[in-house]
């Protein structure tokens, strides 16, 4: 049994033990990092999954991010702990953060990753959106929270700023 809920400022620490657990130690040098760099994660969309020990089991954070003028969303990192993996914790926490997302009026959201996996939630290849180097094109995919929000979209994704 798991419990899904949003992210709060106490689950910081754990969170990021389980993400340095997950990912190779240069993960903070990735681009999709500068990005974040001085942004704050946005905690009421994030979701987080605790076992019934209340136990950090799996974690999915959003962010916000510009494409020229255009607020979109940017999906990552999202982890689920080695001895939890395989039950579809991560797939749970991508439907529930996207219906999230939607319900708070975001259009759009992107990612680094692999098109094989995420297109089962919508992610598509961006052809006209690029990730600060070093980002491999072919991995920066999209999803539309609401219809043709991808539609003349160009540009190099940067910081959002408020």
């Amino acid at each position: 049994m798991y419990q899904f809920s949003f992210e709060q400022t106490k689950d910081y620490e754990e969170i990021e033990v389980l993400f340095d657990l997950c990912f190779a130690p240069g993960r903070k040098a990735l681009s999709s990092y500068r990005l974040r760099q001085g942004v704050g994660c946005l905690k009421d969309i994030s979701v987080v999954v605790r076992d019934k020990d209340a136990v950090l089991a799996a974690a999915l954070r959003f962010w916000p991010v510009r494409i020229g003028f255009l607020d979109s969303l940017l999906l990552g990192p999202i982890a689920v702990h080695p001895t939890q993996q395989g039950e579809g914790l991560g797939g749970q926490m991508i439907e529930i953060g996207l219906r999230r997302a939607v319900d708070m009026g975001w259009h759009r959201v992107l990612l680094v990753g692999d098109e094989s996996y995420f297109g089962r939630f919508g992610f598509s290849k961006l052809l006209d959106v690029a990730m600060p180097p070093p980002t491999n094109p072919a991995r920066i995919l999209g999803c539309a929270l609401s219809p043709n929000a991808w539609d003349d979209v160009k540009g190099t994704v940067t910081r959002w700023v408020s």
